[in-house]
Order: C-alpha cells, then structure tokens, then sequence
C-alpha cells in the first residue's frame, strides 16, 4: 500500500484508490496516514474533526467513518473488509491505526531517509553526495503537504513540521550545490524563495553569498538591506550576528568568502 502525504493525500494499492472525497472521512484518514504505524487515540481523532465542539454522537461518527474506510481499503487491496479490521486498521483498545501493508511505502518515510542521508553527506564533505540524496529526498513532493485535504489542529501541527523539514532540505540543497560552485544557477531559486520568505534571515544569507560569488555585490548588500529592514519592521530586531558578519565581509570585499565555503 502506497500513502502519500507530501502533496495531495493519496492511499492507493495497484493504483487502486483508497481515500475517499467526502470531507471529514478524507481528513480522518489522512490523520491516520499521517501517523502510519502508529496507533491515533479516539480523543486526538475527534480534535481534528471537531476541534473544540464535538458534537454528542462523536464517537459514533468516528466509527461510521471507520466502518467506510475499512470497505474502501478491502476495494484497494483486494481483501476482505474483516482482514482490514485485523490487520490494515485495526482498533487497539482506546484508538486506531493504519497499518503498513506489502511493500508500499509512506512518502514522508522517504524524504525523511533521502534528507538524512544528504544531512549526513554535507556533514562529510562530501557536497556531490549530499546534492543527490536532498535531490531525491524533494522529489518526493508533489505539492504542499496534504494540499486537498481540510486541516484541523493535530494535522496542522503535521503539516507545520512537514514543511519545515522540506524548507531545511532545501537550504541544505542549496549549501551542497553553493559548495559546488554553482552560485549563478542558484540566484533565481534563491531570489524566489527570499520574495516568499522575507523574514528567513539563512535564505537571504546564502543569497547573499551567491550573489557576491556571481560578482554582484551590490545586489548582495541590498538583499542585507531588505532583509534588515523586514525584520526591522515586523520583529523590532536586527540580524543575526551570522549574517551581519556575512554583511561586513562583502563589504571589505574578503576573498574567502568570494571563493570559498
């Protein structure tokens, strides 16, 4: 069974499709694929449904729903609704859980040990390597994480952290690739993601340096200046001491920084 969770939610087996379209049993199941493997109490179910006012057939509702989404999985797996009860979502005593089934795999899972394995590269010196596994590790999105799926307050925390660590890969990625030499290519990426992030004082550094890199210091220290004063503006503070050593550094035209890491 195949579940996907980085980008619209997708249960499937054989290309059979599990998820429902209905709202609250597509949300229900996404939760549980989100927590694949583990069991998800009945309370932390009915949150993410309700939030704070469940109506009094709550319980009932979340078994209903259960009920639904054995039948659907029976469908994409091809076996009966009572083995899915057993052994793919099965009740363990004060909450469900959906259970890895064959060889599929959960995409988070995935991107997780791809990042991993580029954390650890990069942490090696070994920038080619690192490229490659962060590479892999972001192709495994599709979109934003659980993009057609409604969001209460246990799956937003999910999805919050989900795409913190895809914004963590993509710095890294980019380090790998600024260590490699390809500060021109990397201009246009970074540029984009300093319009959308305009507080994420680590974009706006590694911006800055592939720009210095490209002989463009001056677009380097005025990407220095927005982001002081966006952070100036919204937070009432300064940069960090990183990047204003960053900044000073483009500024007395130091050449390690111009070729170096």
């Amino acid at each position: 069974m195949d579940i996907g969770i980085l980008g619209p939610l997708t249960v499937s087996s054989a290309g059979r499709e599990a998820a429902p379209t209905a709202p609250k049993p597509r949300q229900l199941l996404a939760l549980l694929a989100v927590r694949s493997g583990h069991v998800v109490p009945v309370e932390q179910l009915v949150d993410e449904l309700w939030e704070h006012n469940p109506p009094a057939s709550a319980m009932t509702v979340v078994q209903t729903y259960i009920v639904l989404l054995r039948r659907s999985l029976a469908v994409s797996l091809q076996i009966s609704a009572e083995e899915v009860a057993r052994d793919v979502l099965p009740f363990a005593g004060w909450g469900y859980h959906l259970a890895p089934w064959g060889e599929g795999e959960l995409d988070a899972d995935a991107f997780t040990r791809h990042a991993e394995q580029g954390r650890k590269a990069l942490a090696d010196g070994d920038n080619q390597r690192a490229s490659m596994s962060l590479q892999r590790a972001l192709q495994m999105w599709r979109g934003p994480a659980l993009a057609d799926v409604r969001v209460g307050p246990q799956l937003l925390a999910h999805r919050t952290s989900l795409e913190e660590a895809r914004m963590f890969a993509v710095e890294q990625r980019i380090e790998a690739d600024l260590r490699l030499g390809h500060h021109h290519q990397l201009i246009g990426e970074l540029s984009g993601l300093a319009i959308q992030n305009p507080l994420h004082e680590n974009t706006h550094s590694l911006l800055m340096i592939s720009l210095y890199r490209a002989g463009r210091p001056g677009q380097a220290l005025e990407t220095f200046r927005k982001l002081h004063k966006n952070l100036r503006t919204e937070l009432g503070m300064d940069p960090s001491p990183r990047v204003r050593n960053i900044h000073q550094r483009i500024l007395s035209g130091d050449v390690s920084l111009a070729g170096g890491h």
